[in-house]
């Protein structure tokens, strides 16, 4: 006679590390992990804190000859350099994660895509402080860049320009295979805001839907802004306004790159 089993209760149900809420301790953990994989590589962090000082300090005997064109163009170029060596490094090392497996182990855990977006993000934004101001020092304090307003607002906006490079390279890193395909993506996405952000020509010169594209790309505003620094005794409505739009755009990328994260590399 068949003894009748007991009816076995369901499994609970475990809520998916993707809907978890924020969580700081969470975000702290994840940010103090890419720390200390990036103290262990000190050829990323000579490319993070030396290559912006290094091309500040070759663009200004560039043209030792004529100092003001260095004042001209060196405030525009301490906000561009740190936002690619940024979008370079982390997109190269979060893909990295990705395809060694570490991301998909990462999720499996208590761990939400936005706690793993944010957490790079400190690391990285942590990096970005020291960086921008290494290269903000260096250009103003030894290579004589004469800036009108305050140095520190040129710290402010280079380093919104590094968070920015941050959040793209962890938005770029969801499409690329491969590190050789993050690296393609430079192209794409950084070469022509370099090209509109009115560092070779004034916006308002370029033709009208060149002028058009280049009001919607936000290295145009970290430019203007550091203009603004350059020429203005005083923080303008214009500055903040420009400060404002970088910070939101690199707030907007990041929730993105939260969105768009993949586990690992199909």
């Amino acid at each position: 006679m068949t003894t009748p089993t007991a009816p076995t209760a369901p499994a609970p149900t475990r809520t998916p590390a993707h809907t978890r809420a924020l969580s700081l301790s969470r975000t702290t953990a994840t940010a103090t992990r890419v720390l200390r994989q990036l103290s262990h590589d000190p050829r990323t962090i000579a490319l993070l804190m030396l290559i912006p000082c290094v091309m500040l300090l070759l663009l200004r005997y560039v043209f030792d000859g004529s100092p003001h064109t260095f004042d001209n163009i060196g405030a525009s170029l301490l906000g561009i350099f740190p936002l690619i060596t940024m979008f370079l490094v982390t997109s190269i090392a979060t893909l990295r994660e990705r395809t060694s497996g570490t991301l998909e182990r990462l999720l499996a855990m208590p761990l939400g895509k936005g706690d793993l977006i944010a957490g790079y993000a400190l690391a990285f934004g942590a990096l970005a402080i020291v960086q921008s101001a290494l290269a903000t020092g260096l250009a103003v304090w030894f290579l004589g860049l004469d800036v009108t307003g305050s140095p520190w607002l040129l710290l402010l906006v280079a380093l919104l320009d590094a968070l920015l490079g941050t959040a793209l390279g962890l938005f770029v890193s969801a499409f690329a295979a491969s590190e050789f395909q993050a690296v393609q993506f430079m192209p794409a996405v950084i070469f022509p805001q370099l090209l509109l952000c009115g560092l070779f020509t004034p916006r308002d010169n370029m033709h009208p839907a060149l002028e058009a594209v280049s009001d919607v790309l936000p290295m145009s505003y970290a430019v203007d802004g550091m203009n603004e620094v350059l020429r203005h005794t005083d923080m303008t409505a214009t500055f903040v306004r420009d400060v404002l739009i970088v910070a939101g755009c690199a707030l907007l990328v990041l929730a993105l790159g939260a969105a768009t994260l993949k586990r690992r590399t199909a």
